[in-house]
């Protein structure tokens, strides 16, 4: 049997505030708030990337790293320092930076999903 056409659309995150989620976002990466709509925001990234925003008045983010990482992600950047800066004045909360994996940090956005900062090679 072939296998139907499946792609990938959207990586959704669940937070209480959909345009201020987007708008963090939207300041970290550059991309493009295309919808925004009380209970839904939408970022269009280039290509097909697309990152949504879906209203969930009680999301109750993952303790770092208690719980183990279920879900969370990373960005290539070049200037880790920089980048680091960029993301602490936006509102994002450090969270590791420990020496024993030099090649990532990890942060929390404002509404607490996790996401890391990776040099890129």
């Amino acid at each position: 049997m072939t296998a139907p056409r499946i792609d990938m659309d959207y990586t959704v995150l669940d937070c209480p505030d959909t345009a201020a989620l987007a708008e963090f976002y939207q300041q970290v990466l550059g991309w493009e708030i295309t919808r925004s709509e009380g209970d839904w925001a939408v970022l269009q990234g280039p290509g097909e990337l697309r990152l949504a925003f879906q209203q969930a008045p009680d999301f109750v983010p993952l303790e770092w790293p208690s719980e183990g990482i279920k879900i969370h992600l990373d960005f290539m950047i070049d200037d880790m320092a920089a980048a680091t800066r960029h993301v602490l004045d936006l509102g994002a909360k450090l969270l590791d930076d420990s020496d024993e994996h030099p090649s990532f940090v990890a942060f929390r956005d404002p509404a607490g999903h996790l996401f890391c900062l990776c040099r890129r090679d």
